[in-house]
């Protein structure tokens, strides 16, 4: 898999969660990633197989990556191609990895049914925006959108907005902020994406690969 000593294919992935769950489906394929990410200050992590490398990008920079070619394939939460635009990339296997869900959440003592039921114009905050404009403009609400990066469940404690859009796993963060889950907008899980132009050049390691993510995730479905 390698070619003058340069690794054949470059997997993007982010740290946390999905950095961590992607982990059985590269050891079910034989790899190793040889150096631990939270320890390690390089953001280019070599593999037991030297045809593959391991680039740590944030997660919302994940399909930019590898859409350039900074990357020939990579792992990343639907939601993220959402609201990339996922132009120009091979999607060819949702991984069942790093699950959660985009919710809607507000304070706990605001009427969010009378507000949406009366027509009122909603202030949402969200990094979601095109999943939150989608959503509620299906629904036929007014919604002004506060794009925030993180912190997202102070908008509605502070009164920068009525709402937020954001990803929930287990409730836990909105229980502890006195907000609640008032509506599921879609869940989410991880998929494997790949530049065309790789997949076109570099065919066998990356079939080889995405072979075997196929077959882990099949068999962990079972």
């Amino acid at each position: 898999m390698t070619s003058a000593g340069k690794p054949a294919i470059t997997l993007a992935l982010s740290k946390g969660r999905i950095f961590d769950e992607t982990l059985p489906l590269l050891k079910a394929a034989g790899i190793s990633v040889l150096e631990d990410p939270e320890k390690s200050r390089k953001l280019i992590l070599p593999t037991s197989d030297p045809g593959l490398q391991v680039v740590l990008v944030r997660a919302t920079d994940v399909p930019t990556y590898v859409q350039y070619g900074g990357a020939d394939l990579g792992v990343t939460g639907k939601d993220t191609l959402i609201e990339h635009g996922a132009q120009g990339l091979y999607q060819p296997l949702d991984l069942q990895i790093a699950k959660c869900r985009v919710s809607v959440a507000v304070r706990s003592d605001f009427d969010y049914a009378s507000a949406v039921r009366q027509g009122a114009r909603l202030k949402v905050a969200t990094k979601y925006v095109s999943i939150a404009r989608d959503f509620f403009a299906a629904k036929g609400v007014h919604v002004d959108l506060i794009k925030l990066y993180g912190s997202m469940e102070l908008a509605p404690l502070t009164g920068l907005a009525d709402a937020i859009v954001d990803l929930v796993s287990t409730g836990g963060t909105l229980k502890a902020n006195n907000l609640v889950e008032v509506e599921r907008i879609m869940d989410i899980s991880s998929r494997l994406v790949v530049n065309q132009a790789a997949l076109k050049l570099k065919q066998e390691p990356i079939r080889q690969l995405i072979d075997v993510f196929a077959k882990t995730v099949a068999a962990s479905s079972k």
